[in-house]
C-alpha cells in the first residue's frame, strides 16, 4: 500500500498582493497525475488547506472540485485533510458528514460529549487497500487549540508542560481507542499540525502556535505510532525516520525561494511504514531576488534594465523582490524601480531595504541622557543617524521644523 504525506497548501494565498490561482491550480493538476502515475492508495494532507479562516469562493471551488475530480478518478482512495491554525475548524467541519458518505474524510476540530470525553471515533480512520481490506490506521488529529486540552489546574506544572500535557493526551487517548481496533499487523500513523521540538521555522512565513514557538511539542507526544505525518513547517525536514514534516507545496514567502518542495510517499510492506520517496514538486512560478545581496541604488537599477526574461503570460511571470542598500533617504525609489522594470514580464513583489547605519535604538545610542528630556527634533536626528549613519542636511531638517510647526497650531 502507497500513501502521500503532504501539507500547507493555503488555498487563496497572496504573495505580497499577487494573487497564485493558477500556481495552486497547476499543483492539484500536478498532484492528481502523481496520484494515477504511483497508483497512490491514500493521500494524507496534514493541515493548512486554506490560508485564511474565511477562503474566498474560488479557494473552495478549486478545493472541492480537486476532491470530486479525484473521487471520480480513484473510487478506491483514502483521503484524510485534517485542519491547521490558518483554516477556520467549523467551515472545515461543516461538509464532514457528507464529504465521509463519499469516503472523504475532512476534519476541523476534535468533538467531546457533555462530559468531556473525547470522540475518539471521528478521529480513527482506517486505511484500507483496493480490496477492503485494512491495512493501517491512521490518528488525524486536527490542529489543537488551547480550548480543544483538558488542562489539570490543580497541578503544579507551567503553562508550557500543561498544555504540552493535554496534547499528549488527546492523542494517547486517540491512539487508544485505535489500538483497541487494529491487528499486530496493522501499522498507526498519526498526522498533526504542530511545531515540534528542534523543528526549522521558516523566515516570515509561518505563525506561531499553541501559544507561542515556547510551546513546541517534544516527538514523545507522538509514542506508540509508526509514522507521523506532519504540517505547519514550511521547511520539509524529517526529525526522526518516523517523523517528518512534508513542507509546502509553494514558496509562502520569498525567502523560500530555494526550499525542496516536496511531497512523502510511504510505503507499507511487511506490516512496516517508510518513507520510499521524496517527490520534488516541479517549480510553478520562479522567485528572483535582484541582487542576491543589497547593494546600492545605482547598481541595482543597471542590474534591473540589463534584466533579460522570457515573455510570459501575467500569472506566470516571476515574483521579484528588489534588494537596495540606502546612503540616504530616496523619496522616488519605488518610482525609480518602477521604470526601470517598464515592460519587462515580472511582478514586482517587494523592495527590500537596508541602510548604512547602525540600527540601534535610541535607548542604546543615550544610555545616560531620560527619552522625555528630547526634542522631537533631537529625536528625528537620532532616528536619521540610526537608518543613514550621518546626521540630516539643513534642508530636510528645515522641512521637519515646519511640519513640527505646523502639528503645533494644529
Amino acid at each position: 500500500m502507497k500513501l502521500l504525506h503532504t501539507a500547507d497548501w493555503h488555498l487563496g494565498h497572496r504573495l505580497h498582493g499577487h494573487e497564485r490561482y493558477f500556481e495552486h491550480r497547476t499543483f492539484l493538476d500536478w498532484l492528481m497525475n502523481e496520484i494515477a502515475a504511483r497508483d497512490i492508495d491514500g493521500l494524507l494532507v496534514a493541515g493548512d488547506v486554506f490560508d485564511t479562516a474565511n477562503p474566498s469562493a474560488t479557494s473552495w471551488q478549486l478545493f472541492y472540485q480537486f476532491l470530486a475530480t479525484l473521487r471520480q478518478q480513484r473510487p478506491h482512495l483514502n483521503v484524510i485533510i485534517i485542519a491547521g491554525n490558518h483554516d477556520s475548524p467549523s467551515k472545515l467541519d461543516a461538509p464532514h458528514e457528507l464529504l465521509k458518505s463519499f469516503d472523504l474524510h475532512l476534519i476541523g476540530a476534535i468533538e467531546r460529549d457533555s462530559n468531556g470525553l473525547l470522540d475518539c471515533q471521528k478521529l480513527a480512520i482506517p486505511l484500507k487497500d483496493k480490496t477492503g481490506q485494512i491495512q493501517a490506521w491512521c490518528a488525524a488529529v486536527p490542529f489543537l487549540r488551547s480550548a480543544d486540552l483538558r488542562l489539570n489546574d490543580e497541578r503544579q506544572d507551567d503553562q508550557d508542560d500543561r498544555l504540552i500535557i493535554g496534547v499528549a493526551e488527546v492523542y494517547q487517548q486517540v491512539f487508544s481507542y485505535i489500538n483497541a481496533q487494529r491487528t499486530a499487523d496493522q501499522p498507526l500513523i498519526a498526522m498533526g499540525h504542530a511545531y515540534l521540538q528542534s523543528g526549522e521555522l521558516s523566515e516570515l512565513s509561518e505563525r506561531k502556535i499553541l501559544g507561542g514557538n515556547q510551546h513546541a511539542l517534544p516527538l514523545s507526544v507522538f509514542n506508540g505510532a509508526d509514522y507521523v505525518a506532519l504540517g505547519h513547517l514550511h521547511l520539509a525536514q524529517s526529525l526522526s525516520a518516523r517523523v517528518c514534516y512534508a513542507g509546502s507545496p509553494l514558496p509562502l514567502s520569498l525567502a523560500e525561494q530555494h526550499y525542496p518542495h516536496q511531497l512523502l510517499e510511504l510505503t507499507i510492506t511487511d506490516h512496516q511504514i517508510t518513507v520510499s520517496d521524496k517527490v520534488r514538486i516541479p517549480q510553478i512560478v520562479e522567485i528572483l531576488r535582484i541582487p542576491a545581496t543589497p547593494a546600492p541604488l545605482d547598481e541595482v537599477l543597471k542590474a534591473l534594465t540589463a534584466l533579460a526574461l522570457t515573455d510570459l503570460p501575467h500569472h506566470q511571470q516571476p515574483f521579484l523582490e528588489v534588494r537596495v542598500r540606502l546612503e540616504k533617504p530616496e523619496a522616488r525609489l519605488r518610482e525609480r524601480i518602477l521604470a526601470a522594470l517598464a515592460d519587462k514580464p515580472v511582478r514586482l513583489a517587494r523592495i527590500h531595504t537596508e541602510y548604512s547605519g547602525h540600527g540601534l535604538g535610541i535607548a542604546d545610542q543615550m544610555t545616560s541622557i531620560p527619552l522625555d528630556s528630547l526634542s522631537p527634533q533631537e529625536v528625528f536626528e537620532l532616528c536619521y543617524q540610526r537608518q543613514y549613519a550621518a546626521k540630516p542636511d539643513e534642508q530636510l531638517l528645515g522641512c521637519f521644523q515646519e511640519l513640527e510647526t505646523a502639528l503645533e497650531n494644529v
